[in-house]
């Protein structure tokens, strides 16, 4: 059956131009949405079948998707996608390692001349020079031999990174016999396990969890840096000469190609010899012109012109839908319906019954006209009137939510466990002692006993010790601020006085909280419709692909907004995360159902971008918005009131404006906030009062972390999207000393490929002396000053400015912080970062990285003598953190409580201040659960000494953040599955277990089984172990009294005594070890349980084989 691509064999002006080209240059005038389709048609004729070729288009990005469409057409064929470099030779910038990656392995194959791959790749890579990857590939397979000594040098001299913990592209690190790598080739890092010299097994895993997600046989390490001693080359010399090159729009991508050339005269001087690395598009001619060539052009002269229609259907639902279909096959076309899934191309054969169909094999269609299904993703649909052929996406036929993408999923859940990223010196509240200092991990050695101990400091020079096994009576230190708390005194009354007045002021906060909760729940609102479908068509035109944690947010707001009761829920997300969307779609499920809608920011500026996103996504759709801001004259104002008043404007955006009186809706039902936290005082309270009659979404690019989300259950509706959009890159980030010249390379490099900068002078006084010196060194660059004790209307005029791409750096203060979403901005410049806060820093860098784009951050300080230890101890923390998702770890440092600052108030971050956040959040969770009449119960945890060492080895785990995590996961768990799990993770990315890491987790098992059974110690001394707190089950059968003081459970006989309720069990056999013992005795309890064992797994397993 043929293919997709085979029927353009059938048209006379297709096989002409096959020929055309194999003999030397053929050319086509086509409509752009074709050109993948015809460049996987002449890539799958047998002439081109065994030569490289090298596709050209305009830009990185479209390379990218066209590689992506092709290897969908092209299953067979080796697709590479080569990116540029992003960084100007010379620009002191590093390749990203990812990027180093990609285009080394491209460069060998070229070089190599193997397997005919096609190279696709934008005008910017093709001008400039390419140079190797540093080192040899290595090529590392399940069975093979390795000195582990010698590999680990060849990672270093491919580039790669030895750290704690594998995190990011580039990086690798060793525990044991376990070596964990990060191809920069590959989506996932891959864990390689020795046995000896030999490898014994390769897996895939998470870099969030650390877990394995499946195993493999064979991987190839390319290069994580350039090689700096290679000569760079002009790209075309890496071509075979029998290679064809195939140029799509060559006048967008000669367009493309000279303005990234344009830039050379903003980097280099006029005789800087750096400049012979970039071939103008006359020399990329000239070095190519040896070459055979296909032209696809958009549009103008060409010896042939092929017709062709985008395919759209104008239709709002599935009868329509289904109705346009059958029509196309009636008049004789080949119809393809292209599905992400196979299951969905299945199910379409049932749901579309009249228009027919078959599910097809890979992209296998009948000659014959008709309906196929196709599992194949293809996005980009046309019809060629010609061929009598229509390829169709399934979003046409069924408007729906895109699916998540697969290729990036975070799960930050493991992040966000506060002793993850535990340092010495970070502070700590231990729940009986007060605040301390860590000062590391040690193992001591105790009455023959060897456990960890955390190593706590306190006022005048105290220390505690305190044993791995009491570690949950621990919480990480996160103050309001970010300055050094004061140290408790060990022994002191004054702690407890600060823990009462703090538990006074959580439950005056929640009982408010409670109180407003339960007003809006007994108050009754609009219950909208569920979707229709213009909802599903509007949310089907959506251009990207939603991560999963949109998806939950945009059901659980509509669930929201279908019930009867006012919703006021919380969409926290960074900025670009994709929170606007939800609101969007929020927006237009209101106009449907017939109700208006007001969405209120805090600034103008902010509500221009919101306009202007508005009226483009519902620019098809019978939805009016208008917009009230003091960008418009008082006239205007006033005819946007009347309009909104008749009920002839659907949405309307703007400031607190929105909340005066004389803004009458005619029928409102959904109010959306942005960033509800920098409103005053009297517009929180206008909110409030709205808060209790129509439907109000919340939007805030604050991250909130999980455990205050968890503590607000039942008082506050709180959604989190934590997951990044698809193609974003961690942020490249240089902490140094204040270099001009770096400055000047970092600006011109990100103009020059024609991108803006931030620059961040945080002095109001000399701002504009700045700018102006930063203008007479670059006076080709167009500078702009923005700060806040400008008047706001100049403000938001260069803003705008700068918005609009008038202006190419901003020179500005700390007020870039947060809001605006500028895609084009992505690098940098913190001239004086020792000076700010962590949070701050972090968030201002999270202004950039905001595009596919490769981002860098510029953090600069004086002399390192100058620096406070704190400055020190903030930029090697944020320049350790460049992954994505690290807003989660950095939060936990002083992030967070601003988190809780704006969702709980000003007023309470004394308080936290004072007992620490986590401390605070036990508080309120406890407070919330007694209000609500819930009962508080306080675990007791079961006292275990058995005698045995447990501690966790420096051979094994290295560092000290990771050990102290594992007591803490140890010491936290709530079942033995849970332990289970742990102990397999351990097995997994640490090796096998030791001894006294096996016993850990033991004696974790043993408390959780005996926090089942309601017991509150367990002693072993020698051959006896006693069960303290035991009090027999109501109906126990298996408990038999044998005297006064004597019980058989099961086979076994024990001592009890029911006054004092100890349980012991005395082993007079052979000798037996103390974990065989109380395995016997914790499986002989758990057996008395009413209900049996709760995890019979714990009874049923084989008994320890370490005694």
């Amino acid at each position: 059956m043929p293919r997709l691509t085979d029927f353009l064999g059938d048209l006379d002006v297709f096989r002409s131009l096959v020929e055309d080209s194999a003999a030397g240059r053929g050319a086509l005038a086509a409509p752009s949405f074709l050109h993948p389709y015809l460049t996987a048609g002449v890539l799958a004729d047998a002439a081109f079948g065994v030569r490289p070729v090298l596709v050209v288009v305009p830009d990185d990005r479209a390379g990218e998707a066209l590689a992506r469409e092709l290897a969908l057409y092209l299953p067979e064929r080796n697709i590479l996608h080569l990116p540029s470099r992003d960084v100007w030779y010379g620009s002191g910038a590093e390749v990203a390692a990812r990027v180093v990656g990609r285009r080394s392995r491209v460069l060998a194959t070229l070089l190599r001349g193997e397997g005919a791959p096609v190279v696709v790749l934008g005008a910017s890579a093709l001008v400039e020079a390419a140079r190797l990857g540093a080192g040899v590939p290595l090529t590392l397979q399940v069975g093979a031999t390795w000195d582990v000594e010698i590999l680990l040098r060849s990672l270093v001299a491919l580039g790669y990174k030895r750290e704690d913990q594998v995190e990011d592209s580039g990086d690798f690190a060793v525990r044991g016999g376990l070596v964990d790598i990060f191809p920069t080739t590959e989506p996932t890092p891959v864990r390689v396990e020795f046995w000896g010299d030999e490898i014994e097994s390769m897996r895939d895993f998470s870099v969030y969890t650390q877990r394995s997600l499946g195993s493999r046989t064979q991987v190839t390490i390319w290069a994580a840096r350039e090689d700096s001693d290679a000569d760079p080359r002009p790209l075309p010399m890496f071509l075979p000469a029998h290679a064809h090159v195939i140029v799509a729009e060559p006048h967008r991508t000669a367009a493309a190609a000279a303005a990234f050339t344009a830039g050379l005269d903003d980097v280099y001087a006029v005789d800087d010899p750096r400049r012979a690395l970039y071939l103008n598009w006359d020399g990329v001619r000239e070095a190519l012109a040896g070459h055979s060539r296909t032209v696809f052009q958009g549009g103008g002269e060409a010896p042939f012109t092929l017709r062709g229609t985008t395919g759209d259907l104008p239709v709002t639902n599935l009868t329509e839908a289904e109705e346009a279909v059958r029509r196309l096959v009636a008049d004789g076309f080949r119809v393809a319906v292209a599905f992400e899934l196979r299951g969905e191309a299945e199910r379409a054969g049932y749901i579309l019954v009249r228009a027919g169909g078959r599910l097809g094999e890979g992209l296998e269609i009948p000659e014959a006209p008709g309906l196929t299904y196709l599992p194949v993703p293809l996005r980009r649909h046309f019809l060629l009137p010609d061929l009598k052929l229509a390829l169709l996406t399934d979003s046409q036929i069924f408007p729906k939510r895109r699916k998540a993408s697969a290729e990036r999923r975070l799960v930050v859940g493991a992040e966000l466990s506060s002793f993850r990223d535990l340092r010495r010196g970070d502070y700590i509240v231990h729940e009986d002692h007060g605040v301390g200092r860590f000062e590391g991990i040690s193992t001591r050695t105790v009455a023959g006993v060897t456990r960890d101990y955390l190593d706590l400091a306190y006022r005048d020079q105290d220390m505690l010790y305190l044993p791995h096994d009491q570690i949950g009576k621990v919480g990480r230190y996160v103050g309001a601020t970010g300055a050094a708390p004061v140290l408790s005194k060990l022994g002191g009354k004054a702690w407890d006085q600060l823990k009462n007045r703090a538990r006074r002021a959580v439950r005056e906060l929640a009982g408010e909280l409670l109180q407003l909760y339960a007003l809006r729940q007994t108050a009754v609102g609009h219950a909208f419709a569920e979707d229709g479908d213009w909802q599903r068509r509007f949310e089907g035109a959506f251009p990207h692909q939603e991560t999963p944690d949109q998806l939950t947010a945009i059901d659980v707001v509509k669930d929201d907004m279908e019930s009867a009761h006012p919703m006021d829920r919380l969409i926290c997300g960074d900025v670009g995360y994709g929170k606007t969307e939800v609101a969007l779609r929020a927006a237009f499920k209101a106009v449907m159902d017939g109700r208006q809608v007001l969405m209120l920011v805090p600034t103008t500026i902010l509500a221009q971008q919101h306009y202007g996103t508005f009226r483009e996504r519902f620019a098809d759709f019978p939805v009016e918005v208008d917009m009230l801001s003091r960008f418009r004259s008082a006239a205007e104002q006033k005819a946007v009131l009347r309009e909104f008043e008749a009920g002839r404007l659907d949405v309307v955006i703007g400031t607190h404006r929105l909340l005066s009186q004389d803004v009458k809706p005619k029928n409102l039902g959904l109010v959306i906030v942005d960033e509800e936290q920098r409103f005053g005082v009297a517009q929180k309270e206008a909110l409030r009062r709205l808060k209790l009659k129509v439907d109000v979404l919340t939007l805030s690019a604050t991250p909130i972390p999980r455990t205050l989300q968890m503590s607000m259950a039942g008082v506050r509706d709180i959604t989190v999207i934590e997951t990044p959009p698809r193609d974003r890159h961690p942020i490249q980030t240089y902490v140094g000393m204040y270099d001009p010249e770096m400055v000047k390379r970092a600006i011109d490099h990100e103009v020059g490929r024609g991108g803006q900068v931030f620059y961040l002078h945080n002095r109001v006084e000399t701002i504009d002396r700045a700018a102006a010196q930063l203008a007479q060194l670059m006076p080709h660059i167009r500078f702009g000053v923005a700060h806040g004790q400008m008047n706001e209307q100049v403000l938001e005029s260069a803003m705008l400015e700068f918005l609009r791409g008038n202006i190419d750096v901003l020179v500005t203060t700390t007020i870039i912080e947060s809001g605006l979403d500028m895609p084009n901005v992505n690098t940098l410049i913190v001239e004086r970062a020792d000076l700010l806060g962590l949070a701050q820093l972090y968030q201002i860098r999270g202004r950039i990285g905001r595009s596919s784009r490769v981002a860098h951050a510029f953090l600069f300080h004086p002399d390192e003598a100058q620096l406070t230890q704190e400055a020190v101890a903030r930029l090697s923390t944020l320049s350790d953190y460049t992954e994505l998702g690290s807003g989660f770890k950095i939060a936990l440092r002083d992030l967070e409580i601003r988190g809780a600052g704006n969702l709980l108030g000003e007023e309470q971050s004394g308080h936290i201040a004072a007992v620490g956040f986590e401390m605070y959040l036990a508080m309120l969770r406890e407070t919330v659960e007694m209000l609500q009449g819930r009962e508080h119960v306080v675990e007791r945890v079961p006292r275990v000494d058995m005698g045995i060492s447990a501690y966790v080895p420096s051979d094994f785990i290295g560092y000290e953040a990771a050990k102290v995590d594992l007591h803490r996961r140890v010491a936290g768990a709530e079942s033995l599955r849970e332990l289970s799990e742990l102990r397999d993770e351990l097995r997994d990315r640490f090796g096998v277990l030791p001894e006294p890491v096996d016993n850990l987790i033991f004696l974790g098992e043993v408390r959780v089984a005996l926090q089942q059974a309601g017991v509150d110690s367990l002693t072993v001394k020698g051959d006896r172990v006693a069960v303290g707190g035991f009090t027999p089950p109501r109906g126990s059968a298996e408990l038999s009294r044998v005297s006064r003081e004597q019980v058989r459970i099961g086979d076994r006989l024990y001592s009890y005594v029911s006054a004092t309720g100890v349980l012991a069990y005395v082993h007079r056999g052979e000798g037996r070890g103390p974990r065989r013992l109380v395995e016997w005795v914790v499986n002989d309890i758990l057996s008395l349980l009413p209900d049996g064992p709760h995890e019979g797994w714990f009874v049923g397993r084989a008994p320890s084989e370490v005694t």
